[in-house]
Parts: C-alpha cells; structure tokens; sequence
C-alpha cells in the first residue's frame, strides 16, 4: 500500500488534475519562467553583439591595432625538403638533389621578369617605398615593388635550370620573415646578409658568391604595409652560391642579416636574425 501510494504522489507531481500543475506549477508560472529567461539571454546576446561592434570599430582591415613584434625578423632558406634544415644530396645521383632544384624554380616563378612587369611598379633603389595614408583616408591598396628573378644572376635557375646542384655548387635562396611597418637600416644602409661555417667547420665552406651583389636588401622593398594593403608585395631575396665547399663532409652553415638598427639574436631567441642548417655534398 505504501508503493502505491508514493506512486501516486509521484504521478500527482508530474501532473495534478485537479489543480492543473505540471512540475509544481501551473501553465501562467511556466509562461513566465520562460518569457524571464528568454528576455534575460536576448539581453546577454544583445550586449555580447554590441562588445563585439565597439571593438571591432577599433580594428583596421589593413594593418593590426596593436602589433607586439620581435625586433628582429626571422630568416628562412630555400630549398627546405623537410623541418631538419638540411641539404644533403650526391653529385652523381641526380634523384637527390633533383628535388631541391624543382623546389627552387616553384618558389621563383612568382619571380618572373614578366609576372613581375604586370603586377609591381619599378621603384627608386636605396630608399625607402614609403606610401602614407591621408588622414582618414586610406592609400590603399598600396603599390609594390619590383624584384626580378634575374637580379639572382647565377642562382636564379634562368642561366643554369639546376643552381649549380649538379656541379657541386648549389645556390641556397634566403629571405626575411615580413614585419609590418619595418625600416631595417637607417642612413640610408640597406641590411645585407653574410653566412659562413660555424667555427668547427671553417675551413670547410669555402669560397661564396652573393646575388644580388653583397647579399643585400634593398631599402625599396620596405616598408611593408600588410597582406591586404599589399597584395603583390613580393619578398627580397638573397642568394648564396657555395663554390668549392668541402665535399663528402658535413658543413654546418649559419647566415645572419646585418643592419645598424637590427640586433642580431636576444636571450628570449638566440636564432632571431640568423638561420642555420647543414649541408653536404658527396661526390658519389
């Protein structure tokens, strides 16, 4: 008798005929629960909607409000098969160094005198490419310079479709990371890169050839408004040929940028402004 009637009770709770409750309440208390929390999170969203607006007035499409940046670039080399930063492969052996030399003419083709003839503008070298807004209105989009894969001469793959891999004489491609609003140099000195063997190695690298000549940067290329405000900007470049480094020996390879207002390596990132890789050539 006692289940039954907790029974009962239970059915009762669930739903009192007599008194026309469910869950404890009648319909006008459920109506109201509802309409409460229906108004309460149309207010949440309303003031989540209205944040979200305030801040993004803030914003600019073109460039980043604030912009916490290193103050050193990054560098990074071209070929790079894998994340090890190394370039091994034998002379003899054309399937191993065949892969490095595709990844080159893929990386320059953007790079082409004609590609670059529709897209930039011949610019004034050894300044800066400086192209302000006017107040309120924006200079956009901005203009960008010409850089053209025949000013890598040796190491642009036009003169020698294999960069020299096949004789032993490879070219690496080296290139700053882009930093919005950078003028690396002032003085009108452009940055420029140097690379040799690290000290274990420095007898073993070797005579090396820079295109453009003395491996530099030039001051035109910058600064650098953005991917949306620049959409044909097109990274400098720097090449290095290797001449007669040492040939069935590991060479350990460290290349920095060089400017008077760009310090070279921090203690939160001692590879800032520098990058270093391995490369060995064996001749069979």
């Amino acid at each position: 008798m006692a289940k039954d009637g907790e029974k009962g009770e239970w059915k009762e709770f669930i739903w009192n005929p007599r008194t026309r409750e469910f869950l404890g309440r009648t319909a006008s208390s459920w109506g109201l629960i509802l309409l409460f929390y229906l108004v309460f999170y149309i207010f949440l969203a309303g003031l989540f909607a209205l944040t979200m607006y305030v801040m993004l007035q803030t914003l600019d499409d073109h460039k980043p409000t604030w912009q916490d940046r290193l103050a050193t670039p990054g560098m990074v080399i071209r070929p790079k098969a894998d994340e090890t930063f190394e370039i091994v492969y034998t002379i003899q052996n054309t399937e191993s160094w065949d892969t490095y030399t595709q990844v080159l003419d893929k990386f320059l083709t953007p790079y082409n005198n004609s590609i670059q003839a529709q897209k930039n503008h011949e610019c004034t070298p050894d300044q800066y490419f400086v192209q302000d807004d006017s107040g309120d209105v924006k200079n956009n989009p901005k203009r960008s310079c010409q850089f053209n894969r025949t000013m890598l001469e040796e190491c642009s793959g036009l003169e020698d479709r294999y960069y020299g891999y096949q004789y032993g004489k490879p070219c690496i491609i080296i290139k700053l990371n882009r930093v919005i609003g950078m003028r690396p140099g002032k003085d009108g000195q452009a940055p420029y890169v140097t690379c040799g063997a690290k000290k274990e190695d420095s007898d073993k690298i070797g005579e090396l050839l820079y295109f453009p000549p003395n491996g530099t940067f030039n001051l035109m290329y910058y600064p650098y408004y953005g991917k949306k405000a620049q959409v044909n900007y097109s990274q400098p470049l720097v090449a290095i040929k290797f001449l007669n480094i040492t040939q069935n020996e590991d060479v350990n390879v460290e290349c920095k940028i060089n400017a008077n207002n760009i310090p070279t390596g921090s203690e939160r990132d001692k590879f800032a402004g520098r990058v270093s890789f391995k490369l060995r050539i064996n001749s069979n």
